[in-house]
């Protein structure tokens, strides 16, 4: 039988990519979800580039493209998420769409350039 066992050398691969899979660098669903939020925080202008370390002027359209692609995210995983995991999305929706609209307004400059 220990022969038999030997036959199969992906065997092994598959239980090393499922250790790999619970390992430091596996990004959670939460963490996917508030790095979308993150990337439309920087095209609000709400906060620095990652790259850049600059602030820029608001991007709208990128913004709401991120909307966007939360939206479909939280439709085409409607009924596989905890109830954690659908809380924080409904939330952070919620929260990019009042923003899109304050940013919409023209008055919601502080201070203009």
């Amino acid at each position: 039988m220990e022969d038999h066992e030997h036959e199969h050398p992906h065997d092994h691969d598959h239980e090393h990519d499922h250790d790999h899979e619970h390992g430091p660098e596996t990004i959670s669903f939460a963490a996917f979800v508030l790095s979308l939020a993150h990337t439309a925080a920087v095209h609000f202008g709400d906060i620095p580039d990652p790259m850049s370390g600059q602030t820029s002027e608001a991007n709208l359209p990128a913004a709401q493209q991120m909307i966007d692609i939360l939206s479909l995210l939280e439709a085409k995983t409607r009924g596989n998420l905890s109830a954690e995991e659908r809380q924080l999305l409904e939330q952070i929706l919620y929260e990019l769409r009042l923003r899109f609209v304050e940013a919409s307004k023209p008055q919601s400059r502080i201070i203009t350039p």
